[in-house]
Parts: structure tokens; sequence; C-alpha cells
């Protein structure tokens, strides 16, 4: 019997006797290959992990047949890395003893408030601007005719400009900070 669940769950309920059940994603993570897993940094930004970003959605172990079940989401349809993660999180599996079955989940679209929190101070220690809030979904759209501030994240200057909408790649802006002068990548909010 297999059981995936999300890994947001903290259902962590002991299996009916003698039913053997996958671990949930929450304890899945917590086996060698499920955090080997979670650790696989984005090939495009490698100071964050897959886990980081929120692209990583479920893990499932079956550690009696040495089999994980990893479901993940692209951070935009046709991202270019998605076929780099999902060959390197095959390889960690392997070296851990596991054969991996990924999956790509392209409902519900991924967001940046998916991002962890660490995630976020990762970039920004990095030198790249972590995504601000998004609008919301539903309802009324304000229209705001400021400028979006986005603090520079060598000197945390609010004083900066958008270069260009797409930089180094398409889920990042370049900017500039007009306090410093230092150049730098904005991760969008999408």
């Amino acid at each position: 019997m297999s059981t995936v669940l999300p890994a947001t769950t903290t259902d962590l309920a002991a299996p009916e006797a003698g039913v053997t059940l996958d671990l949930p994603a929450s304890r899945a993570l917590d086996t060698l290959v499920g955090r080997a897993i979670a650790d696989v940094p984005d090939p495009e930004v490698p100071v964050v992990t897959i886990e980081d970003l929120g692209i990583l959605r479920e893990v499932t172990v079956d550690e009696a047949e040495h089999l994980v079940q990893v479901v993940i989401t692209p951070t935009y349809s046709g991202c270019p890395a998605m076929d780099a993660i999902r060959v390197r999180i095959e390889h960690v599996a392997a070296r851990e003893g596991y054969t991996a079955s990924v999956t790509t989940r392209l409902a519900p679209a991924w967001t940046t408030d998916w991002m962890s929190e660490e995630g976020r101070a990762k970039l920004a220690e990095f030198g790249i601007a972590p995504p601000g809030q998004r609008a919301a979904a539903a309802g009324p759209v304000g229209v705001g005719l400021s400028v979006r501030q986005v603090a520079c994240p060598r000197c945390g200057s609010s004083a900066t400009e958008e270069v260009s909408h797409f930089g180094s790649t398409a889920c990042k802006a370049l900017r500039r900070c007009t306090a410093c002068g230092e150049p730098f990548d904005e991760f969008k909010a999408i």
C-alpha cells in the first residue's frame, strides 16, 4: 500500500498493524534519501535548494522496495532547469540506494509564496533580492502609481531601479542600486 501526502502534511499517525505505508513527506524528509533530495540545489540559483524554493511538492519513500516518488512543480512552464533537477534527484536517490520516479505537476502553479524564509535569506546573502509580496489572486485589484521598492541586497538601500525586466534567468529581473552603484538580480514575485 502506498500513500502520497503533500510536503506540508503533519499527519504522523502510526499505520495499522500489518500494513506498510510509505512515509508522509514530513517524515520522508527525515530519511537519508528524503533529506538528500530536499537538499538538491537549484541549477540556476545554486545557493537555494529545491525545498527552499518550494518546488519540491511531495516525497514518498518506500524503504522496503528502495523506491522514492518525488513530485516537483516548475517555477514557470518551460523552465529549463527542470530536466537538470530531475536528473539530479535521480542521481541523489541512486547514490542512497533508491530508484527515483520524478513527476512534474503543473497545477497548482508555483508561486513565490511557496519559497521558505530560509530560501529568501539565502538569496539575499548571495546578492539576489528576494521576491516581494504577490498581489491577492481574488477580489478587486488595486492600481498603484508608486514605484515598487526593492532593497539592495548589498547595502540595504531602497534607492534602486529596474534596468531590465529580464535578468540572468527568466525568473529574475536586473536592477541597479543608485546608492552604492551595484547591479543585482531580483527574484520576481510570481
